[in-house]
């Protein structure tokens, strides 16, 4: 067995472990149904709240909400992870999964743009999108993922060079670095800065015009359960599915 299958292999029993021991969902009912959900990081408050929703209106249905970066969800669900709705970060990661036949009809439903957070008292004086170009401790996302590659596109629009200390897997991963002081700055989605509340303080920046991630979701095409997954994938582009985004501080796509 090569390297690579076996940390394919090893990745899968996590996922598999974390479902089964997922943050918020109650052990399924005798006789109830389980519906896995796939989130991006980003979309954990409001996804909570629609699967909460959900629940109420489906009493017989437990939802497993599984949330990662994009990218390690894409890589979950092709190494054969249970999968009933896939909600990714951005059109490209859900494009690979569609491109494989292991979504259909990915639908968009969410905008999101990237902001600045630095700790409180900005000891570094952020002051724009440029000063990240120098001596600052900087940490953004991978350019694998929704949010590193949103950052490349930012810092080509303003013609600056980025020098991070540190690329992470997910917007959350780069939001704790900068609550816990281990970097002066970083660039997040607006939801994220938002849901950090006191603790940090945004700048925005004009180039974030250049870089609207927009978030699809999906049907996985391997659900046992394709009405149900529908359902839920319908709630979250409804009128309610809108206004729990709206309020996280999502925009229309």
């Amino acid at each position: 067995m090569t390297s690579a299958s076996t940390a394919a292999r090893l990745r899968l029993l996590t996922v598999l472990l974390l479902l089964a021991v997922a943050p918020g969902c109650s052990q399924p009912a005798e006789g109830s149904t389980t519906l896995t959900v796939h989130a991006a990081a980003s979309l954990r408050g409001p996804f909570e709240e629609l699967v909460e929703l959900f629940e109420e209106e489906h009493p017989d249905v437990t939802v497993r909400l599984n949330v990662a970066g994009s990218a390690d969800l894409v890589a979950q669900v092709e190494e054969g992870a249970p999968a009933d709705v896939v909600a990714t970060a951005d059109t490209a990661t859900m494009e690979r999964l569609a491109a494989d036949g292991l979504v259909t009809d990915p639908t968009p439903f969410a905008a999101n743009t990237l902001v600045i957070v630095v700790p409180r008292g900005n000891p570094a004086d952020v002051a724009g999108l440029r000063d990240l170009a120098g001596d600052v401790d900087l940490v953004v996302c991978a350019p694998q993922v929704p949010c590193g590659a949103a950052a490349a596109r930012v810092e080509e629009a303003a013609g600056v060079a980025f020098t991070p200390v540190s690329e992470e897997q997910s917007v959350t991963d780069v939001l704790g670095k900068v609550r816990a002081g281990e970097a002066e700055a970083g660039l997040v989605y607006v939801t994220d800065a938002l849901s950090a509340g006191d603790h940090l303080e945004v700048i925005e920046f004009e180039e974030a015009s250049e870089a609207v991630n927009v978030a699809p979701v999906a049907v996985a095409s391997g659900s046992e359960r394709p009405a149900l997954a529908r359902a839920f994938a319908d709630l979250v582009t409804s009128p309610t599915g809108e206004r729990v985004l709206t309020e996280a501080g999502f925009r229309r796509p």
